[in-house]
């Protein structure tokens, strides 16, 4: 959430309160922009190609390691394979969840 998200949340609430006062609200109150809520299909793939782009980059520094390009060393190829190691480990255990809440929601009886 950014500053600009939690000062129209502010904004939301200090409404909500004046309107549960009975009082009017203030008209020095700027308008309220409408927010589209977050697609998660979009946030999911994003957040996919973020996994990829990591992996790809490390393959791409652990071959030219390999092959003795200049300026690549093994420190920089070590740190780059690490980062895309722990974000497709993490990106698994979210697929995990994510399995796991739709068995139990597909298990619950309507």
């Amino acid at each position: 959430m950014n500053t600009t998200d939690i000062n129209g949340l502010l904004v939301q609430m200090r409404a909500a309160a004046t309107l549960a006062q009975g009082r009017a609200p203030t008209p020095a109150a700027p308008p309220i922009p409408e927010v589209a809520p977050p697609n998660f299909s979009s946030l999911l793939r994003q957040s996919i190609d973020a996994v990829n782009q990591l992996q790809q980059n490390s393959a791409k520094l652990s071959a030219d390691f390999e092959r003795g390009a200049v300026g690549v060393d093994l420190p920089e190829v070590m740190v780059a394979g690490q980062k895309a190691n722990i974000s497709f480990q993490a990106m698994t255990q979210v697929r995990n969840k994510l399995v796991s809440a739709y068995q139990e929601i597909m298990s619950m009886q309507v």
